[in-house]
């Protein structure tokens, strides 16, 4: 049967009419089905704790369960990647941290673009890290371990993840604000070794997350000169920030957010990020989250626009950064 052009144009309106309350009932049916969160590191690690947090408390305001998948590899540009290439119905979608998600694009040469390849949700936390030392380095405040640093060029030591890794970074942004001058030891293994290490007195400083570091600071293991960050740490109250520290402006955070593959339908991420928001004001959530050091994203980060602001901010402050250095990963 056919239908003429003068009929069909005729009936087009109330097709359309037909048609849009079913894609509207489908949009607010969503989710239908479990959601599966990439985790791109190791099972265990920080990230995934904290994924594995916050997805928990999202099962009640979606409805369905949040199951965790821990895709590793290449710094985490193996899991982002797979994130990056999922069907984008919000069924699938990634926590990435501010290594996974600024730091990569300097120092690779990535199969997907940081900034266009994802639609953002929110930001979860943020993890200041800390600077620290060995127990016996003859400095009591940040002040003192700059001027001992420059008292000697080249001689310290700073332990890292390897070349482009957060801790590097930060060492060279470091050097940078103070023109101080120390050697960068890799461990393969990670910064925990280097942590080992450091206690046991074979080299000289560390920036470390606070989830390591404190139990070390309060049982005198190691010292601790600031935080590198504006305020101060909820879990470390007592620890200065760099700027009552002597270093203004020395800030950097691995913080976490997490993202959907580029395309995905407006209604799920707003479905998302409602769930994320009531997640991260649950008292039982943010208790746990402040006991692994870290800090909950104020409420305009806790937004779409508030993560990709974020991390579109830090792209265009640490890549300029990392390059000048000639940070590079092949």
């Amino acid at each position: 049967m056919t239908i003429s052009r003068r009929r069909f144009l005729k009936l087009a309106p109330s097709t359309a009419a037909f048609l849009a309350p079913r894609r509207t009932a489908k949009a607010q049916d969503y989710p239908t089905r479990p959601i599966t969160l990439i985790v791109p590191y190791g099972a265990g690690g920080p990230t995934d704790t904290i994924a594995r947090i916050v997805a928990d408390r999202m099962r009640a305001p979606l409805g369905q369960p949040v199951i965790i998948e821990n895709v590793t590899g290449a710094s985490a540009a193996i899991g982002v990647g797979k994130a990056a290439r999922a069907a984008p119905d919000g069924y699938v979608l990634c926590i990435g941290t501010w290594a996974s998600h600024v730091l990569n694009g300097a120092v690779f040469s990535l199969p997907y673009s940081l900034q266009t390849s994802f639609e953002p949700i929110a930001q979860l936390t943020s993890d200041p890290p800390l600077i620290v030392s060995r127990k016996d380095l003859p400095a009591n405040d940040l002040g003192e371990l700059i001027a001992w640093l420059k008292a000697n060029p080249d001689k310290a030591t700073q332990g890292t993840g390897g070349a482009g890794t957060v801790a590097h970074v930060l060492g060279v942004f470091f050097q940078k604000k103070t023109n101080t001058r120390f050697q960068f030891i890799p461990y393969r293994s990670g910064v925990g070794m280097a942590m080992q290490d450091m206690v046991a007195g074979q080299i000289d400083l560390l920036f470390s997350v606070a989830a390591s570091a404190v139990p070390l600071l309060r049982a005198g293991s190691i010292k601790g000169y600031a935080v590198s960050s504006p305020n101060r740490l909820g879990v470390a109250p007592e620890i200065p920030t760099v700027d009552e520290a002597g270093l203004p402006g020395f800030y950097m955070s691995n913080w976490h957010g997490i993202w959907a593959p580029r395309g995905a339908p407006p209604a799920a991420i707003n479905r998302l990020n409602l769930a994320i928001v009531d997640a991260l004001a649950d008292p039982a959530v943010r208790g746990k989250l402040v006991d692994l050091g870290q800090e909950i994203a104020p409420r305009n980060r806790q937004t779409p626009e508030g993560l990709a602001s974020l991390q579109n901010a830090e792209i265009d402050k640490w890549w300029p950064i990392i390059k000048q250095a000639g940070i590079k990963v092949e």
